[in-house]
């Protein structure tokens, strides 16, 4: 398999433990990593930053050893906005390219697969793109939080 963009989803439920999709999103990246190239782009970092006060902090969590760091492809912003344009004209309300344009459009030019808790815009702006998905829009039966780690 080639490399894997990874939704930013996908990081904010292993990295905040979420209840319900973290033995989902936790198991996927895991076995992605074994397979692939796990691949960032500055919109997926920008999203995950969010919570962080420090870059050191985010950092320390998606260590460039694990994580390949992915410039945007002027391709990928063209498409973006060809995307963007589609979903307007279906009735869209937004009036700027949405982050998932941008992230499904990188992973379409650049050949990468996509590792989404989320696939449905994927889907239908991006029909070809390769999907690392849950077959459902909710958590495996299964999946219950994790246990805590022992903290100050």
């Amino acid at each position: 398999m080639p490399g894997v963009l990874v939704d930013s989803n996908v990081l904010l439920d292993v990295l905040t433990e979420d209840p319900e999709w973290f033995v989902w999103s936790a198991g996927a990246l895991e076995r992605c990593a074994d397979e692939s190239e796990l691949v960032l782009d500055p919109i997926v970092y920008a999203e995950v930053s969010v919570g962080f006060e420090r870059i050191e902090e985010l950092e320390a969590l998606l260590p460039h050893d694990a994580f390949v760091r992915a410039p945007l492809p002027w391709d990928a912003a063209f498409l973006a906005g060809k995307c963007f344009r589609a979903y307007r004209r279906r009735g869209g309300e937004k009036r700027s390219p949405l982050p998932d344009f941008y992230i499904g459009a990188h992973a379409a030019v650049s050949g990468l697969s996509l590792l989404t808790r989320d696939p449905g815009r994927y889907r239908t702006y991006f029909p070809k793109l390769r999907l690392i998905a849950p077959t459902s829009s909710r958590p495996p039966a299964s999946a219950s939080r994790p246990p805590r780690r022992p903290g100050p």
